[in-house]
Formats: structure tokens, sequence, C-alpha cells
């Protein structure tokens, strides 16, 4: 702490400062004591010993002084100086849009910092950029891919509904195959609809949350007896267990369905082999920790870092049995987190488990509770 403190711009000017008066001085009185012997030189005499008597001696050396001062100064401060010239000529770089541009710190006070601030600040932009440009190829891709997964249905379902309103079947069995047939391309087209829905509704900074004091337990309990048909078609059951049903924390109801209903999806879709969701509450400190339980197929690990990532969908074979925009996960994250959340997960062989920590609702006095 002291080197640090010793180590800074501030301190180093003042040394600086000092510096230059000392070498300022002492080439004056070296000078002084030069010309105070060349005076007694006939040949000199004449102009110095005029100088000394109308002018003076002290104001010559005040004026010299001054001179040598600000010199010593700009060259004692010329490494300073340079540096935080170069730090403007780096900054005027990444400014024409040259991200890959470092500035080397070469300092630790002030100004390094500085310069290492910039060029995390640099490398964190690039970043972001290179997500964004991925993010707009992947939604640009969803999309084109959507819409024209869209039109083949379409088409199917027009042509046998012709076919039905035409009268071109020969029997009732005939007329059955075709109903089927569009009903089955309805169910798909509805399915890329949501997809798209799903995108559109993405959460974004700008919401405005409509905070109330929830209880998770009745929450949870609540929305899994929804997702019962689901379960049932899937051959599964949802269990719900609290170590305490007392927990509540302070949430946008509507939005954290948005979050719960998607990992409670991706919990049936990817555990259906496992025949149970299990949802356990607990508390850890001033945290309502919810986990969401499946018996599936484990999550490779080298997809884990990126489960909660835009349209990152995990085993690409196995997502494209089972549908999916890889949005789901991404909404929960976005939505768990505006909350003041965090939400991570685990997988190995005999079960995956997303954990939520939210919150706890403060504890109040009663009758002050709005």
């Amino acid at each position: 702490m002291k080197n640090k403190f010793i180590h800074t711009v501030r301190w180093q000017f003042i040394f600086i400062f000092i510096l230059s008066i000392v070498f300022a001085a002492g080439t004056v009185l070296l000078a002084y004591r030069i010309v105070k012997s060349i005076v007694g030189l006939s040949y000199y005499s004449g102009p110095l010993r005029w100088v000394v008597n109308n002018i003076g001696s002290t104001p010559v050396m005040v004026v010299v002084g001054g001179g040598l001062f600000l010199v010593y100064f700009f060259i004692f401060s010329r490494k300073i100086i340079g540096y935080l010239e170069e730090i403007t000529q780096g900054v005027q770089e990444i400014a024409k849009g040259n991200l890959d541009y470092e500035i080397v710190a070469r300092s630790t006070d002030e100004l390094g910092e500085v310069a290492e601030t910039i060029n995390v600040m640099t490398r964190k932009l690039k970043k972001s950029i290179e997500e964004e440009r991925k993010a707009e190829r992947t939604k640009n891709e969803l999309i084109t891919g959507v819409s024209h997964d869209l039109r083949t249905p379409l088409t199917s379902i027009l042509g046998y509904l012709e076919l039905i309103e035409t009268d071109r079947y020969k029997d009732e069995v005939e007329l059955r195959y075709y109903t089927r047939i569009a009903f089955e391309k309805t169910k798909n087209l509805n399915k890329l609809i949501d997809y798209l829905f799903e995108y559109t509704s993405l959460p974004g900074e700008g919401i405005e949350l409509e905070m109330k004091k929830v209880n998770i337990y009745g929450f949870l309990k609540q929305l899994a007896e929804e997702f019962v048909p689901i379960l049932t078609k899937a051959g599964m059951t949802c269990r719900v267990t609290a170590e305490d049903d007392t927990l509540y924390i302070r949430a946008d109801g509507r939005q954290l369905v948005r979050a719960y209903e998607n990992l409670i999806s991706n919990a049936i879709r990817y555990g259906s082999e496992g025949k149970f969701v299990d949802i356990k509450i607990s508390r850890s400190g001033q945290e309502a920790v919810v986990e969401i339980v499946n018996y599936g197929e484990p999550i490779p690990e080298s997809d884990l870092p990126y489960i909660f990532e835009r349209f990152y969908r995990a085993e690409k074979s196995r997502s494209s049995r089972t549908g999916g925009t890889g949005l789901g996960l991404a909404i929960a994250k976005s939505i768990i987190e505006m909350h003041g959340g965090k939400i991570g997960a685990r997988s190995h062989r005999k079960q995956t488990v997303f954990e939520t920590r939210l919150p706890l609702q403060p504890s109040r006095q009663p009758g002050t509770d709005s």
C-alpha cells in the first residue's frame, strides 16, 4: 500500500518539481562562480561589469534560474508526458474501430492503471460486439429457417383442406386420413409460431417489474399442477418438496412464471426417461434456493458453460428430436437475474439439476408490508 502511494503521478510530479529546482539552482550557482572568476579577466570585464552594475546579479540569476527550471522540468517530465501521449494515441486508435489495439502498461501508477483499464474495456467491448454479431447471425438463421419451415406445413394443410373442400376423397376413412394429416401439420405450425413468439418476447433491459410478495412454495406448487396434463402425456410425475414452506420473495409473478415454465418444460423434454421431475425448495442464508431436477440423459460437461446462451442447444442430435429453439434457458437466466438472483446447472449420470437463488423478502414489522 505504501509503495503504491509513493508511485503515483502526483508524487512523481512533485519529485520532478523539486529535482528541477535543485538542478536549476545548482546550475545557476555553478554559472555564478564561473562568471565571478571571468569578471577578473580584462577581456570580459567590460560587458559583465555593466550587467552587474546596471541590472544586478540577483535579478539575472532569478531569470536564468527560472528558465533553467522550465528546461529541466520539461526534460525530467518527458517520460510521463510521452506515456500520456501514447495513451491518448491509443484511445484515438481504438476510437477509429481498431479493437485489437492494446496500450502497453509501462508503469504501476495511475497512468498504468488507466492504460490497463482501457485495455480491459476494449477487450470487453470487442467480445460484446462479437457476441452481438453472433446473436444477430443466429437470429437471422433462426428466422430464415422458421419462415421456411412455416411454408411447408402451411402448404400441406392448404392442400389437404382443398381436397376435403372439393370432396376429392373416396370415403370417410380417407377423409379422416386427410384430416389427421392436416391436424398434425397444424400442430407443427403452432410450434413454429411459438418459437417465433418466444424469440420476440425475450426479456429486455427496459422492462419494468411489478414486484410483489410471493410465497415461493405456493407459487411453484401451483405451477407444477398446471403441468399435470403435459406430465401425464410424458408419463412423468412432478414432486414438490420444501424444507420451509414459508419462504417469501419479492418478484414479478408473471415474469417468474415464464422463467420456471421454461425450466420445468426443459426438465420434462429431456428427462422423460427418468419418470420424475423434482422441485426442491430450501433456504441458504438470505436466499431462497430452488432446484429443478430431472433424471434423464446428462448434459455433456463441454456444453454446461454455454447452455444459458441464446440459441445454444446442447446435444444437437437430441435437440433435433425433442425440439426447442435454445431460447428457454436464456429467458430463464435473464428473468432470474432481473430479480437479483442467480442461476446455474450441474449434471452427471444420475441427474441434472437447474438451481436458482433469489433474495428472500426482507423481514418487516407486522402491518408494514405492502
